[in-house]
């Protein structure tokens, strides 16, 4: 845990100092591709989607052709809720879809179909492990629109992920730092993973982040008030970049402030090979779209009993885990975030029951993988099996022990910090027990001997 307490003061350390005078104030849309198998109102296949020839998963609904009628997908649905209820979202027993209209060459019909006055999940929150708390606005359903090729001046077209499933998650303006801000992006994509409810691969597009960025003054701060202008980052697909077009607009805005005028409220691009944002275009608000109820899907209602059996679909989320690696297993944050993200706590618990001891479980899970593969009882028979390779516990410490006495320079080493140094002994331990030694029962009487 100290490792990441380091880097988390450190971050905001230098976040301090580039915002001077000023406060960060940064609120995130986040747009997340459904794990469902057909289109947001349509039968299209989403398999193989990202990889499909252009315009090969299309249909007349998706199109929007004249006469064809949406119909909603009941299983994105309910993955929006149980997604809601990890949140601890107010859950909407009325909602509905409606038009938003705007003028793209990706949006087939003209408007999009969206949520606007009743989305499917109300407010809520998420508590980040730095002990920040960032609060959601709404988390909403949609389609997706589809994808522009820009190729010697002319605008290509693929529909494919036009009308795919798309859950839009709202925060307020409650992140006050790039460092939490990218954080909070990696919880959300960690909590949607373990859900199921979707792949979150930022790299096929199926992630998407768009920060809104101000600074706020003291006496803003001080009586709550809001700065009068907004600058969001359009379609950024990493938290790094997320985090640096963050500070490269903390740094412009400053500088354009301290000069005595107001940034401009505009969408911005960030460049990553420059590492600065770009202007687009002026920025929407709400009325320019001019929302109204979708005349072709009629409102939704949701009673008592279908929230509350989506709830036991919805496990605790992944930091509780964590935390209780940490704090009562004595786990350090690396470890409990390996076990948790690649899904390994119930093997954890389930080899530990059968007799295997929790440390050794832990150790070779996290830095051996191959281990993860095997059932509950594959593990501990492998592990039986490597122990009946000792036969002479004190021979194998005799051996660590000559190892020890021939290589007083790596010891040293060690004892000077260089960790990583007991690598090479593990190795001559290896070399002279000719590979028969476990290297994990190696590693824990090398750790053993520093630690004395």
């Amino acid at each position: 845990m100290s490792a990441y307490k380091d880097l988390t003061e450190q971050k905001l350390s230098l976040e301090k100092e580039l915002l001077g005078p000023y406060r960060l104030v940064v609120g995130l849309e986040i747009h997340m591709h459904v794990k469902t198998d057909h289109g947001m109102f349509c039968a299209c296949s989403t398999e193989g989607v990202y990889d499909a020839p252009s315009n090969t998963h299309t249909c007349p609904v998706c199109l929007g052709l004249p006469g064809a009628l949406p119909v909603p997908n009941e299983d994105a649905i309910k993955q929006t809720h149980r997604l809601g209820i990890a949140f601890h979202c107010e859950l909407n027993k009325e909602s509905r879809f409606d038009r938003k209209h705007y003028f793209y060459p990706d949006l087939p019909k003209g408007y999009q179909i969206s949520q606007y006055l009743k989305p499917l999940c109300g407010e809520g929150y998420l508590d980040l492990p730095t002990g920040s708390r960032v609060e959601l606005e709404r988390i909403h359903l949609e389609e997706d629109t589809a994808k522009s090729f820009h190729e010697g001046g002319k605008t290509l077209i693929d529909f494919n992920k036009s009308g795919m499933p798309l859950i839009e998650m709202v925060t307020k303006p409650s992140i006050h730092s790039a460092w939490e801000a990218a954080e909070f992006g990696r919880q959300v994509r960690e909590i949607v993973r373990y859900l199921g409810v979707s792949d979150a691969d930022m790299e096929k597009g199926q992630m998407r982040v768009e920060p809104n960025i101000s600074l706020q003054t003291a006496e803003m701060a001080k009586n709550g008030k809001l700065p009068d202008y907004k600058v969001e980052i359009k379609n950024i697909n990493s938290f790094k970049f997320m985090e640096k077009a963050i500070l490269y607009e903390i740094k412009r805005q400053r500088e354009i402030l301290e000069s005595g005028e107001v940034p401009l409220q505009e969408n911005r691009g960030y460049d990553e090979a420059s590492g600065e944002t770009v202007p687009q275009r002026s920025k929407e608000e709400a009325h320019d779209y001019r929302y109204f109820p979708e005349p072709d899907i009629p409102p939704m209602s949701f009673d008592g009993a279908y929230f509350e059996d989506l709830k036991k679909t919805v496990k605790r989320l992944p930091e509780e885990t964590k935390k209780e690696l940490i704090e009562e297993k004595g786990l350090s944050r690396q470890e409990a975030d390996v076990l948790v993200s690649e899904d390994l706590v119930d093997l954890l618990y389930g080899v530990v029951d059968l007799g295997v001891v929790f440390d050794e479980a832990v150790n070779l899970l996290v830095n051996r993988p191959e281990y993860r593969e095997f059932s509950a009882e594959e593990f501990a028979a492998k592990i039986k099996e490597q122990s009946n390779k000792i036969e002479d516990m004190a021979a194998l410490e005799t051996v660590v022990g000559e190892v020890l006495a021939e290589n007083p320079q790596v010891v040293a080493e060690i004892e000077s910090g260089k960790d990583s140094a007991k690598e090479y002994l593990l190795g001559q331990v290896m070399r002279k027990t000719k590979g028969k030694a476990d290297p994990v029962i190696v590693r824990r009487l090398l750790t053993t001997r520093f630690q004395g």
